[in-house]
C-alpha cells in the first residue's frame, strides 16, 4: 500500500474560486461604490423628493430653492433632519444600485467578449443599462418606497407623518397596513426611471471616457482623472435629465395616502398622475427641481465611478481576479 499522501488539485480549487470571485466583483463593487456616494449626497436627494412633493402639500406657493430648503430644515430641527431616510437609502443601495451597475457591468463585459474585446457600440451599452435599470427596480423598489416616504414624512403636519421607526418598521407597517401591493405603489414610473437612470449614469459615461480618451490621447486602461471626472458629469447630466420626470411621478406615487373624507386616493394610476401634473402644474413641472436633481446625479455619478475604481482594485488584488 502507498503511503505517499492523495495529491489535491490545487489549480481546479483556485480557478473555482477565481471564476465565482470574478462574477461576483461587478456586483460586490458596485453596492460599496453605490452606499459611498449615497451617503454623501443624502441631503441632495432628501431635499429632491421635498421639492417634488412640496406643490402637494403647499398648493399655490412658490417652491424654495433645494439650498434654501437645507437651510430651514438645520435651523428648524437640526443637521439630523436632512438624513432623515438614510438607512432605507443605504438598504435600497444595496439591493437596486447592486443590481443595477451590476448587471450592466456584467452585460457590458459579456457583449465585449462577444465582440473581440473591442468597444462596443453605444446602443449595446445602452441596452445593457435599460435591462439592469429594468430588473433592477424590481428588486428595491420596496426600498424606495420606504425611503420617499421617510424623506417626506418631516415635512408634513404632525397629524399626517407616518414617522416610521426607520426602514424595517417602514416595510413592516406599509406590508401590515396597506398590503404587500403598497410596496410596490409607482413601479411603472420607476422602471422607466431606472432605465433611463442606468442608460445615462452608465452608457453616457462610458460613451464619454471613450470620446474624451480619442481626443486626449489618454491610456485607455488608467484614464486621466479630468477624463474620469468629464465623463462622469456628462453621464450625471444625461441621467438627470431623462430620468427625472419619471422619478417626479414615482415620488407622487409612491407618497399617495386616502383622502380620509372620501376614501380615495388622488391618482388613480401613473397616466392619471401624469395628466394632473401637466394639467394644474404645466410640462416644466416634470422637471421640478432638476437643479437640486443634477446636483445629485452629477456627484453620485462621480463619486461612484471614482469609487469604483478604487475598490475594484482592491478586490482585484485580494482574489486575484485581474
Amino acid at each position: 500500500m502507498s503511503m505517499n499522501p492523495p495529491k489535491v488539485n490545487l489549480a481546479r480549487k483556485t480557478t473555482r474560486r477565481d471564476t465565482t470571485a470574478g462574477l461576483l466583483q461587478p456586483f460586490v463593487c458596485s453596492g460599496i461604490a453605490a452606499c459611498t456616494a449615497s451617503a454623501c449626497i443624502h441631503p441632495i436627494d432628501l431635499a429632491k423628493v421635498r421639492l417634488q412633493l412640496f406643490a402637494v402639500q403647499n398648493p399655490g406657493v412658490p417652491a424654495p430653492g433645494f439650498v434654501g430648503l437645507l437651510k430651514t430644515m438645520v435651523a428648524k430641527d437640526g443637521v439630523k433632519s436632512i438624513y432623515a431616510g438614510l438607512s432605507a437609502s443605504l438598504t435600497r443601495q444595496c439591493t437596486y444600485g447592486t443590481a443595477r451597475m451590476g448587471i450592466h457591468r456584467s452585460l457590458s463585459d459579456w457583449l465585449q467578449e462577444r465582440n473581440g474585446g473591442k468597444n462596443i457600440s453605444f446602443a449595446s451599452k445602452a441596452g445593457a443599462g435599460l435591462v439592469g435599470g429594468a430588473l433592477a427596480v424590481c428588486i428595491g423598489t420596496p426600498f424606495d418606497v420606504a425611503l420617499v416616504r421617510m424623506q417626506a414624512d418631516t415635512m408634513k403636519p404632525e397629524a399626517e407623518r407616518r414617522s416610521y421607526q426607520g426602514v424595517s418598521d417602514a416595510l413592516r407597517r406599509i406590508a401590515s397596513e396597506e398590503g404587500y401591493g403598497a410596496l410596490y405603489k409607482g413601479l411603472a414610473p420607476n422602471i422607466g426611471r431606472g432605465m433611463t437612470m442606468n442608460m445615462g449614469m452608465m452608457a453616457c459615461s462610458d460613451q464619454a471616457q471613450e470620446m474624451m480618451i480619442s481626443l486626449t490621447g489618454d491610456n485607455p486602461a488608467k484614464p486621466s482623472m479630468t477624463t474620469k471626472m468629464g465623463a462622469a458629469a456628462a453621464g450625471g447630466f444625461f441621467a438627470a435629465f431623462l430620468s427625472l420626470p419619471f422619478d417626479l411621478l414615482k415620488s407622487r406615487l409612491q407618497d399617495v395616502r386616502k383622502d380620509p373624507l372620501t376614501g380615495k386616493l388622488p391618482y388613480t394610476g401613473l397616466v392619471d398622475c401624469a395628466t394632473q401634473v401637466f394639467k394644474k402644474e404645466g410640462p416644466l413641472a416634470f422637471w421640478t427641481g432638476f437643479g437640486a436633481y443634477y446636483g445629485r446625479c452629477a456627484p453620485h455619478a462621480m463619486i461612484i465611478l471614482l469609487t469604483l475604481g478604487e475598490v475594484n482594485k482592491v478586490y482585484t488584488s485580494t482574489f486575484n481576479t485581474g
